[in-house]
């Protein structure tokens, strides 16, 4: 008897739960969002878990209107904050907890007895991510693309909680740039080296760069063939991680990959970022399984 081949079965989601006056929402936040995954893995976790939980999508400019309206209701549990929200939010906030604070970003909101309170899980998420990508970063030579909130948290985390003697961020907005560049050599005590994000300057760091991180949108869906970094300038040596998780493979990851690199893709970080989020809003251990299934499903 002959056996036809097999296929590849996608996730069974669980069907949705009833929504009622007492269901509590979560939601991203940022403009834009139209792209987001959240909705789907956290939405699929409440329901793996049995939760009266809804998690929804807003496109958000005014964010300091956002939070307002936000705070106003009842049954609002907490926000993911995404581009270009993730500095600007914080002086909306009742609180924000020391690492974050530190960072001077969050990513995350978390209302608890009508106080809204912010965290940021995506310095943790990304060295996870990098960690179990095996990536020992303690003595790397580490090139940073791009200077934004969640720029800024990694480069804190690779400070800190990493050990790395030393840093070049590359960045497009010089104001933005230099402050995170001050904020880094004040507070971790590490060397870091900045500059403008162009091709010529790429050329004099990445020979002898062994850790590349990209942290600005290029690359994200719907603009998935534009790249930061000319695909002759990658070489073997370097490991690539991007940030950019929709497409799950971004043009810079393609290039890399052609020239024999390392590479780290954004979904890795965001998944990690994503279970510490939900463990905020829920006080449960976060089923990642699910959550990775979901991301995987999107992508088969």
């Amino acid at each position: 008897m002959s056996i036809g081949p097999k296929t590849k079965q996608k996730p069974q989601l669980l069907k949705l739960m009833e929504i009622n006056a007492h269901t509590q929402f979560c939601g991203v936040i940022g403009n834009p969002v139209e792209h987001s995954l959240s909705p789907a893995i956290h939405n699929a976790a409440f329901q793996k878990l049995g939760l009266n939980f809804v998690y929804l999508a807003f496109r958000v400019e005014a964010i300091g209107d956002a939070i307002k309206g936000l705070r106003a209701l009842g049954n609002f549990r907490g926000a993911s904050v995404t581009i270009p929200h993730k500095v600007a939010a914080l002086p909306f906030l009742d609180s924000v907890e020391p690492t974050a604070r530190h960072i001077g970003a969050i990513n995350t909101i978390v209302a608890e007895g009508g106080i809204l309170t912010g965290y940021n899980t995506d310095a943790t998420g990304a060295l996870r991510a990098l960690r179990e990508g095996g990536v020992a970063l303690k003595g790397k030579r580490v090139v940073m693309l791009g200077s934004g909130g969640a720029a800024r948290a990694i480069a804190f985390a690779l400070g800190i909680e990493a050990g790395i003697d030393r840093l070049t961020i590359l960045g497009i907005d010089d104001r933005e740039r230099t402050a995170l560049v001050r904020d880094l050599q004040s507070k971790t005590g590490m060397t870091v080296q900045e500059s403008p994000l162009d091709e010529g300057i790429l050329r004099k760091v990445l020979p002898d760069a062994q850790v590349l991180i990209h942290c600005t949108p290029m690359g994200m869906s719907p603009k998935v063939h534009e790249t930061s970094v000319p695909a002759t300038l990658l070489h073997a040596g370097l490991t690539v991680m991007d940030i950019v998780y929709n497409p799950r493979e971004t043009q810079l990851l393609k290039d890399a990959k052609a020239a024999g690199c390392r590479t780290i893709p954004g979904l890795e970080m965001f998944l990690h970022q994503a279970a510490a989020q939900f463990e905020l809003w829920t006080n449960q251990a976060a089923p990642a399984d699910v959550m990775r299934a979901v991301l995987e499903s999107r992508f088969s």
